[in-house]
């Protein structure tokens, strides 16, 4: 209960300084960081049985689509960010992207680069979409409305419409930041484990959607999972490891449940990936530094990816036979819990209230404390929805 306590200590903090509730001040949004935080509060709801939580998540989806979904206010543009009319728009806040939320304004077409700036500056990122495509499935699951799943899909088909292009040879590719707008890239390289991610994500819609929706991302499924395999997922990044990791819980519970055993190879080379990765990571040494030099968030996506090791250990255990190669993706579990006492350490010193005085923390407080909360207890995040013939 001690856990449950602090996680609504941070969550409520989190509404005030955001103003998601709050009277006479304007509501500040960031994608990411909202993503994660609707799958805390649908988790407290769960744990606590208090419905003010279930009401906070979706007063949160309610007002990420209504200020993410339409053009910023310093812009000349208005309205809906995907040209729909307001009553079209309401329907489907999704269908044309969801801007970051980041500070600045967005690079315009005819301008250079300066990628320090980039940082700064909004558009659209796809990594944050699929975040946002998993929140509105969890919603999904606990409200029991199809409209969540609806608004997911619609989301995923235009993020896979605009990021994603075809070279001339014929192979698929993807750009890791567009405008606002969604007509033009402003970082055309490819994320690492965007593909990925999508893949996995895409998964998950298509195994939570109804059967009229069952088979509508098929197209993207495919393309995706032909961008990811042609990627190397080595990272010594801790965010981007945790990454891994979540993916792997994902992907264990879809192998499961889905009797998707043909994944099995697939959730094995996660694995090791994120066990390579997690030796880079400790070969730097910096979870030795003081609180100045790290940021929280990322270690805190490690964090919760660790923990996603203990689920995936407990469902393996439970359905051995929904695998191909249960004996060897049990040795790979039993070999990265070898790490699990990462995530203690690592909550624990973001915990003290003297490393909450960095600037490090104070300058992303939204984001670290977020996803400290859903450290604290990554069931919210972790867990897939059910599929909607098990209802």
């Amino acid at each position: 209960m001690k856990k449950i306590a602090m996680i609504e200590k941070i969550m409520s903090d989190f509404s005030k300084r955001t103003c998601l509730e709050k009277e006479n001040c304007s509501p500040v949004r960031y994608l990411w960081t909202d993503a994660f935080a609707v799958c805390n509060y649908l988790e407290l709801y769960k744990r606590t049985g208090k419905e003010k939580y279930k009401e906070e998540a979706l007063l949160l989806v309610d007002q990420v689509h209504h200020i993410l979904g339409k053009h910023r206010q310093d812009d000349i543009r208005t309205g809906w960010i995907s040209g729909l009319s307001d009553i079209e728009g309401e329907l489907h806040p999704t269908i044309g992207g969801l801007r970051i939320g980041k500070k600045r304004n967005e690079r315009k077409k005819n301008e250079p680069q300066d990628e320090r700036l980039e940082w700064e500056q909004d558009g659209q990122y796809f990594h944050y979409l699929t975040k946002w495509m998993h929140a509105l499935n969890r919603v999904g699951d606990i409200t029991d409305d199809p409209k969540y799943g609806r608004l997911a899909i619609e989301l995923a088909k235009t993020a896979y419409e605009r990021f994603t292009y075809a070279t001339p040879a014929g192979a698929r590719r993807m750009v890791w930041k567009m405008s606002i707008d969604l007509s033009y890239p402003l970082v055309s390289s490819m994320g690492q484990h965007d593909p990925l991610d999508g893949y996995i994500t895409y998964l998950e819609l298509s195994s939570t959607s109804s059967e009229y929706d069952k088979n509508s991302l098929d197209i993207e499924i495919t393309g995706l999972s032909q961008m990811a395999q042609s990627i190397n997922w080595d990272t010594d990044d801790p965010l981007g490891i945790g990454g891994l990791l979540s993916d792997s819980a994902f992907l264990t519970q879809l192998i499961i449940f889905e009797q998707k055993k043909e994944l099995s190879e697939l959730l094995s080379k996660l694995l090791k990936h994120a066990s390579k990765g997690i030796t880079l990571f400790l070969r730097a040494d910096t979870l030795k530094y003081p609180a100045e030099y790290r940021l929280a968030f990322r270690e805190l996506g490690l964090s919760i990816g660790l923990h996603g090791v203990k689920k995936m250990h407990s469902l393996l255990k439970k359905h051995v036979d929904a695998f191909i190669n249960d004996t060897f993706l049990l040795s790979q579990l039993e070999e990265l819990e070898k790490y699990l006492l990462l995530s203690e350490l690592i909550e624990d010193f973001w915990l003290e209230n003297e490393n909450q005085k960095s600037s490090t923390w104070i300058e992303h407080i939204e984001i670290n404390s977020v996803m400290l909360a859903t450290s604290l207890d990554t069931d919210g995040y972790l867990t897939l929805g059910k599929r909607k013939n098990e209802r």
